[in-house]
């Protein structure tokens, strides 16, 4: 029997934010491969994104706040793993109300952890960022890197790596990964990350608009982040035990993911025009580089899917009207989202 279909050796895992971009992609993959799966999600962005998975019996729903103490009493008990997606995230939706960021993603992390050890919880993965290397001229960023974030919101998820590391033991295993800007489409898509935005002015506008360009970003396709993920829940505590990796796959600067942009959707949907790509300045200063170098040396992973994959799938779903109103609609941006909330 091949790993993939053998029974999970963590059977019961706990995902939060599962309604969220990367979730609703994880979410169904998880109970696929024969996992109970707990959700708990605000469902800030709708209650039907998990909805094709619903019907099956190994999925819980909980429809709670992360820095609701006793619910995570509640909930963590019987839970073998713990993969931490849920923040306030990407720069601006954080600025919009720095207190609420804090105490989402820094004041309600090491509560999280210390329940998750004390009920018993044997993996704890969380979901860093590779916006913690901020501005660098090294040619290829790796773990070692000092941390130089250069806004809240990147500044609190380095804050939090450290609160989980030194909680690992021979029963408690705990993972950093720090993932690339993501890209391509999700059942709770999201049209504010870099190759997502310029698809979508592509196909609605015929113009894709760059603010700046020179800027360079490391992208990942969201199934490969999502094959990590099941990767990590298979493989030994030893070969993951404290461990911070960098998971990115394709680096450039962002004129270039435009023109890339332009050429699949052009060979994809030629009736959308010719595509003219316009620059614009930004004050946006985060450029790195990252090097994924050292999970591929130990984990052996590699991904499968380029920058030109993420914008087919989501030319499909345009074609397919999956995202209606996608310009205007609120829900596919964090930002907007986060002003119609008004949470506290």
């Amino acid at each position: 029997m091949s790993p993939m279909n053998s029974p999970p050796s963590l059977p019961t895992v706990l995902v939060t934010g599962g309604a969220g971009y990367v979730g609703a992609q994880l979410v169904p993959r998880l109970l696929q491969e024969g996992y109970h799966v707990k959700v708990l999600d605000l469902y800030l962005y709708g209650r039907d994104v998990l909805r094709p998975a619903e019907p099956q019996a190994k999925l819980e729903e909980i429809v709670g706040d992360l820095r609701d103490q006793e619910l995570l009493r509640r909930v963590l008990p019987g839970c073998d793993a713990v993969i931490h997606l849920a923040c306030i995230s990407n720069d601006p939706s954080f600025e919009l109300n720095p207190e609420l960021g804090k105490s989402i993603n820094f004041d309600a992390f090491e509560p999280l952890v210390k329940i998750s050890k004390a009920a018993g919880v044997k993996r704890f993965i969380y979901a860093s960022s590779s916006s913690v290397y901020g501005v660098s001229e090294a040619p290829d960023v790796d773990e070692t890197h000092p941390l130089l974030p250069l806004t809240d919101y990147s500044k609190f998820k380095a804050l939090c790596e450290p609160i989980l590391l030194n909680e690992q033991s021979a029963s408690f295993t705990t993972l950093v990964i720090r993932p690339a800007t993501l890209c391509g489409y999700s059942p709770r898509q999201r049209l504010d990350l870099t190759v997502n935005i310029l698809t979508n002015h592509a196909w609605n506008k015929g113009v894709i608009t760059v603010f700046g360009g020179e800027q360079k970003r490391p992208n990942l396709h969201i199934d490969d982040m999502v094959d990590l993920y099941s990767l990590i829940l298979r493989l030994p505590d030893g070969r993951i035990a404290g461990k911070i990796y960098n998971v990115g796959h394709q680096n450039h600067p962002v004129a270039e993911i435009a023109k890339r942009v332009r050429e699949v959707v052009r060979r994809e949907a030629p009736e959308r025009g010719n595509l003219e790509i316009v620059t614009s300045p930004t004050d946006d200063k985060r450029s790195y580089h990252i090097s994924s170098a050292l999970i591929q040396r130990e984990l052996g992973f590699q991904p499968r899917r380029d920058i030109d994959v993420a914008v087919q799938d989501l030319v499909a779903a345009f074609r397919l009207g999956s995202l209606p109103n996608s310009m205007t609609d609120p829900r596919y941006f964090n930002i907007k989202t986060m002003q119609q909330t008004r949470m506290t």
